[in-house]
Formats: structure tokens, C-alpha cells, sequence
């Protein structure tokens, strides 16, 4: 009876067993992290596309310029509608999936526009919202004062 107990104890060196569970949560843990960098990497792209977009408008907005004389040297001028009008019509003719939120001039001489867009994941991840609002924001300054 002792000598069939001795046989059944492992020996204290012996390592056998299986990783399986251990390799499995490996590659679970790889595959979250893949889709989520994914789903961040698309999210920053977003963002820098949609900076891009309200770059342009800003540059458009502050292009619609009325030119004036005053004192015998010209200056441009710039008002709120024409900014808002410019804007408009350069994200209409872009296929920027983007909308205008707003377009003015604090100051006569820049343009200032918000735009605003929506950022879905290309990937479906348990760990990444399913929709996230954009927003960006940009300043351009008329050159002829």
C-alpha cells in the first residue's frame, strides 16, 4: 500500500501540466490591445482630418474680405456673414463629412470657425465607445491689414 502511495505523488521537480489557459489569455490580451490602438489610432486620424477641414474653412472665411480705402491705403475688412458664407460654401463643395457650427470675426481681421464631425470605431470593441463627437476649432488671419 506505501509503495503504490510513493508512485501516485508527483516528484517535486515535475512541471507537467498544460499552458493552454496561460497562452489563451495571452492572445485575448493581444487581440484587445490590437483592436483598441486600432480604434485610437482611427479616432486621432479623425481628429487631424477634421482639424484639417476647419483649417481650410478658417483660410476661405478669412479670403472673403471686402477691400476698402480709407485714408488713401486699402484695408481689408472682414464680417461675420462673409465668413459664415465662405465657410459654408467650401465645406458644400468638400466631401468632408463635416458641419459647420459656427463662423465669425472677433476682430475684423481673422476668421474664426468651428466645425464639428462624428467618430464611429472601425472595429467593434467591448473597451471603445461606439460613437464619439469631434470638434476643432481654427483661426486664420487676413494678411492685408
Amino acid at each position: 500500500m506505501l509503495r503504490h502511495f510513493r508512485e501516485s505523488v508527483p516528484a517535486a521537480g515535475d512541471e507537467e501540466g498544460s499552458i493552454l489557459p496561460l497562452v489563451l489569455g495571452y492572445a485575448m490580451l493581444a487581440l484587445v490591445l490590437i483592436l483598441v490602438t486600432v480604434d485610437a489610432t482611427s479616432l486621432y486620424l479623425a481628429q487631424k482630418r477634421l482639424d484639417s477641414v476647419a483649417d481650410a474653412a478658417a483660410l476661405a472665411g478669412a479670403d472673403g474680405f471686402t477691400l476698402t480705402i480709407a485714408g488713401g491705403a486699402p484695408r481689408a475688412e472682414l464680417s461675420s456673414g462673409d465668413v459664415y458664407a465662405q465657410a459654408s460654401a467650401l465645406l458644400a463643395q468638400s466631401d468632408a463629412d463635416a458641419s459647420l457650427v459656427s463662423a465669425s470675426t472677433p476682430d475684423g481681421v481673422s476668421a474664426r470657425v468651428t466645425v464639428a464631425g462624428q467618430w464611429h470605431p472601425p472595429v467593434f470593441s467591448l473597451f471603445v465607445p461606439d460613437g464619439v463627437s469631434l470638434q476643432a476649432t481654427a483661426t486664420s488671419r487676413n494678411a492685408l491689414r
